[in-house]
């Protein structure tokens, strides 16, 4: 295997402005309840003469052993608005406007705050050690066998206590141009049977362009293995109950991944042309989701994102012809996992949201990838620094 080595990761925007620190320990004053979070925010004018590019905290909750959750609100020019929580550097809301002006929350969410401590779905996380799937937890590095947590019959998004149950410090950060939070995790050697100290740094940014993007970079002290994702939720309708069947979809991937009835990789690279899997030109989701093998009744697929790995570069968009909403996606990373929210079940604990009540749009490397010598190498080597971005872009279709 070669080294991983992934370029594009911003710099310079740390240490602007001014600088909040939030860690784990303090006090916490009584957290806003969801009502008085939403009228918070329906008093809060959208127009843009009024608006100004910020970055604000509050408290949001405990977590199990009472340890502080602290919640943030980023926002632009134009009134777009991303909320974040350093419990698993998760994004609570995205919210942009229709093309009637009329703003809402785009992304999956729960409105109880207390459910982002189980948060079954992987709601707006980020997914680590190794987002995606690992067959039966086993990977071999340098001669030395691996046996991860199995969440399943394998190990999914880094196991029993993966990155999204994890604490994280968090750094906010504002310039002229841009907001954002910085958040930052320490998984300690063996962590989920993972060798090596792993520093892992994910960084939220909000621009005027209504572009949140998210950079990613890490370090390890001994040889490991690491794929890093957000597990974010879409529902351009906003996240209202509404279906994404009708949801117009272009993917720049020429191949996807085949997989076994386990949904891990062959090591095929099968072309999408002519298939269920073709979204080269824009297409419903729902058009032919029925006919997708492997899927739990719907998409779960890898495809190959067109292009150089490392290099950011094109790789999703998506339409809502009803509200007239269109998201844009662009990452240096080989992959992207296109899911469509198959296991959600209309309850609580999936947010309210039925099945096909949302899609992701997950960039990240190649599922079971350690064990597939031909996939892009997700080893990271002490003295490297791993690095990947992905950006999602906002407008309204005229």
């Amino acid at each position: 295997m070669q080294p991983v080595h992934f370029h594009g990761f911003t710099k310079g925007l740390l240490l602007c402005g001014w600088l909040t620190i939030v860690g784990c320990e303090g006090s916490v004053g009584k957290p806003l309840s969801p009502a008085d979070r939403a009228a918070k925010s329906t008093n809060e004018t959208q127009s843009t003469e009024e608006t100004m590019l910020t970055v604000q905290s509050e408290p949001f909750g405990q977590t199990e052993d009472g340890q502080p959750i602290t919640g943030f609100s980023l926002r632009n020019h134009h009134g777009m608005k991303v909320g974040l929580i350093n419990r698993g550097g998760i994004i609570t809301s995205v919210e942009v406007p229709d093309r009637k002006g009329e703003f809402a929350n785009v992304t999956l969410h729960f409105s109880d705050p207390a459910e982002y401590l189980v948060n079954g779905p992987y709601f707006g996380g980020v997914c680590g050690r190794y987002a995606n799937r690992i067959a039966h937890g086993k990977f071999s590095l340098d001669g030395t066998e691996y046996q991860l947590a199995t969440n399943g019959d394998h190990h999914l998004h880094g196991g029993k206590e993966h990155f999204m149950r994890k604490l994280w410090k968090a750094e906010t950060f504002q310039t002229d141009k841009v907001v954002g939070v910085k958040m930052i995790y320490t998984s300690p050697d063996m962590e989920e049977n993972y060798p090596g100290t792993l520093k892992s740094v994910v960084t939220y940014t909000l621009n005027d362009d209504n572009e949140l993007t998210i950079d990613y970079e890490a370090t390890t002290d001994k040889p490991t293995i690491l794929n890093l994702t957000n597990h974010a939720y879409w529902n351009l309708s906003g996240a209202d109950g509404s279906l994404v069947l009708d949801h117009d979809l272009t993917l720049f991937c020429d191949k996807y991944l085949i997989v076994d009835e386990g949904s891990i990789p062959t090591g095929e690279q099968a072309p999408v042309a002519g298939t269920c899997m073709d979204f080269l030109k824009p297409q419903k989701i729902g058009a032919r989701i029925d006919q997708t093998v492997n899927g739990a009744g719907g998409y779960d697929h890898c495809y190959v994102v067109n292009g150089k790995p490392g290099e950011l570069r094109p790789t999703a968009k998506i339409v809502d012809p009803k509200s007239g909403r269109v998201m844009e996606i662009s990452t240096t990373e080989p992959g992207v996992q296109f899911y469509t929210g198959n296991h959600l079940k209309g309850t609580p604990e999936t947010g309210n949201a039925p099945k096909h009540g949302a899609f992701c749009l997950e960039t990240q490397h190649f599922p079971d990838s350690p064990n597939h010598p031909d996939f892009p190498t997700t080893r990271l080597n002490p003295g490297e620094k791993y690095t990947q971005k992905t950006v999602h872009k906002f407008s309204v279709a005229k």
